[in-house]
């Protein structure tokens, strides 16, 4: 009975020797986790939205872990602070000028808070300094920017699909120009027309290039035109002859235009006799007037001449004219 108990003394206490050390094993395995027993010091930051980020969350490093989570406290008046603690080793590489973010381990893991290093021109951080904010997009916001992209995909994709659907239907100008034959044929016929077109103007081109090659045809019209001192002289004096004579035409016209309006104005003989009914019934008068006269003269020219007295002497007249006829 007594050796039973012995045994079941030992026995129980194997068992407390083997929970004590899976205990203290625990206890240092949690410590290396959280870097425990590693000398580290502090740095904090401050957040406008730490994204769900918790005491005990990793710190990152280039991709390695050097330091956890310690404290999570308001700031201000809707701000967060975030306290870290940081193994000492990883102090050389850390700057004042570095920037934390807030990232995720993996795509859909814990949050945690990544350093980069800063630029060596500037010092190493302290205890208790304050890190500035990255403000580089960050996984969730990644993520919402992705979720908004998905949504313009899928109504451009409907989009397309509808299109798609009316174009195999024929509806609209497109649909139209796919499913309808004639209206296809004369596309083609506007094509060959386009393509004709641009073979003439090809041609044309050619051709302008073959008159103007002409042009410059040594001792040419054109050639002289442009290189003859002389040519170019005589050609300039007859422009500028050209210009007088212009002139004198534009001076004549003036005043033909002059004497035009004065013909039409009753302050002149000329306008007097054209506009005023009064002064050409005097004048037609006075001709009317010397008509009659000159017959009357006429008739007391034959009196005279059959008149005894005067008649030698028209006789005498008339035989001196026959005379020198």
């Amino acid at each position: 009975m007594q050796v039973t108990d012995n045994r079941r003394k030992i026995t129980v206490g194997i068992f407390i020797f083997l929970g004590l050390v899976i205990f203290i094993i625990g206890i240092f395995t949690l410590g290396s986790q959280k870097k425990v027993f590693v000398k580290s010091f502090s740095i904090n930051v401050v957040f406008d939205d730490i994204q769900g980020i918790k005491t005990g969350n990793n710190v990152w490093f280039s991709g390695v872990k050097i330091g956890t989570i310690k404290k999570i406290q308001f700031y201000g008046t809707s701000q967060v602070q975030v306290f870290m603690n940081i193994e000492e080793e990883a102090h050389q590489y850390i700057h004042k000028d570095a920037m934390a973010s807030i990232g995720s381990d993996g795509l859909i893991g814990n949050k945690i808070i990544v350093i980069t290093g800063g630029t060596p021109k500037f010092p190493f951080v302290e205890d208790g300094d304050r890190l500035r904010v990255n403000t580089t997009l960050s996984t969730d916001e990644i993520m919402k920017t992705l979720q908004v992209n998905n949504k313009n995909l899928l109504d451009i994709t409907s989009d397309f699909k509808v299109l798609s659907r009316n174009l195999v239907d024929g509806k609209g100008a497109a649909g139209a120009l796919l499913a309808d034959e004639q209206i296809a044929q004369n596309f083609r016929t506007i094509v060959l027309n386009l393509k004709n077109t641009t073979a003439a103007a090809n041609k044309m081109a050619l051709e302008l290039d073959a008159f103007t090659r002409t042009l410059n045809t040594k001792g040419g019209l054109a050639d002289n035109l442009l290189t003859d001192t002389a040519v170019f002289a005589k050609l300039q004096t007859s422009v500028n002859e050209l210009q007088k004579t212009t002139k004198s035409a534009a001076a004549l016209t003036e005043n033909l235009n002059e004497a035009s309006s004065k013909l039409n104005q009753s302050d002149n003989a000329a306008g007097l006799l054209l506009n005023d009914q009064k002064t050409a019934e005097q004048v037609k008068m006075i001709m009317k007037n010397l008509e009659g006269s000159s017959k009357k003269l006429d008739e007391n020219m034959e009196a005279l001449q059959s008149n005894f007295l005067l008649r030698g002497f028209f006789k005498k007249k008339a035989k001196e004219e026959a005379n020198q006829q």
